[in-house]
């Protein structure tokens, strides 16, 4: 029988050869861990689409920080639920608001935690959509104002990174200005430049109670059959003074994000969302799925696409398992 002289077995043949010729590697530098706060006192709430996921209260959020810190995760990424929301979402960008409080309370116990703060006012407003309404729409120019003023009040809590999520045109521009301005010039800004309106989101919007009362988010987030549009979209943010541009969701768009890997010369974000996170606790919980090789598997391959960096609710497992 004729074999040819290349054999590919021959480098998968136990798992040091494996190793030492594997081409992707996950690390736990890698890994963002996003977390969700509420007000009140004592409280670690479980978050019921998104089994060992909770909305903590400060005091337990900063206990949970310490441990991630300890699992060698260099980094987070906070969502905040306010005390009250308006019409204008101005908890966003209150001095005393909840996120800027618990960033404060974070840096006091973990100063070398990365602290990231997610800049939009879905979380804040009455209405649940990213931005000023006006004659039924959210109106783009006005909504760069607020995003802007609540990049700055997160700065000035102590943020090391403002991560936009709005889909508003020009806002990375606006918020570039409004930090310089500040005198924060030396803060990044993770923009989600691709983030499409997605059905992999719902049970994020239980976890922030940030799901719209009327309507949807498809006038400002990009339509899921669009690929060239997620270039012109990163483009745009880069030239507009991203540092770091973001693919949401991931494991659906791994396209994009060898495509905007490709395009850009800036690092990757991808963020591995409540949705792709359920789907798969929910297999596992089932037995149908290995726990510890599907998760791995699946941030592999947003690795393997292009990204530089995951934001995931798995973090915490991850690292346990790779440190």
């Amino acid at each position: 029988m004729f074999f040819p002289i290349y054999r590919p077995r021959r480098l998968r043949r136990n798992e040091n050869l494996r190793r030492m010729v594997r081409e992707t590697h996950l690390r736990i530098d890698d890994l963002i861990f996003p977390m969700f706060i509420r007000p009140g006192k004592g409280i670690k709430e479980p978050i019921s689409s998104m089994p060992g996921n909770y909305r903590f209260s400060i005091d337990e959020l900063v206990k949970e920080v310490k441990e991630v810190h300890q699992l060698g995760i260099p980094a987070i990424i906070l969502f905040g639920i306010p005390e009250k929301k308006d019409e204008v979402g101005s908890e966003a960008y209150a001095k005393d608001g909840i996120i800027q409080r618990a960033i404060r309370a974070i840096k006091d116990a973990v100063p070398e935690m990365i602290v990231i703060t997610d800049v939009c006012l879905c979380e804040y407003t009455s209405h649940g959509h990213c931005g000023v309404i006006k004659n039924g729409e959210v109106d783009n120019d006005t909504t760069l104002k607020l995003l802007a003023k609540e990049a700055v009040s997160h700065a000035e809590a102590g943020a090391d990174m403002v991560a936009p999520s709005d889909m508003m045109d020009g806002r990375v521009k606006a918020i570039r200005e409004a930090l310089d301005g500040a005198g924060f010039s030396h803060i990044p800004i993770m923009s989600y430049a691709v983030k499409y309106a997605s059905a992999f989101y719902g049970p994020f919007r239980e976890a922030a109670e940030s799901a719209p009362q009327f309507g949807d988010r498809r006038s400002y987030q990009m339509d899921p059959p669009n690929a060239r549009e997620a270039i012109r979209e990163a483009q745009l943010d880069v030239a507009e003074g991203a540092d770091i541009i973001m693919v949401k969701p991931a494991l659906p768009y791994l396209d994009i994000i060898y495509r905007v890997k490709e395009a850009v010369n800036r690092p990757i974000a991808a963020y591995n969302v409540s949705g792709e996170y359920a789907m798969l606790k929910a297999a596992i919980a089932n037995g149908w799925l290995d726990e510890q090789r599907v998760i791995l598997e699946a941030l592999i391959s947003i690795k393997r696409a292009g990204a530089d960096l995951i934001l995931t609710y798995f973090a915490k497992d991850v690292a346990r398992w790779l440190g």
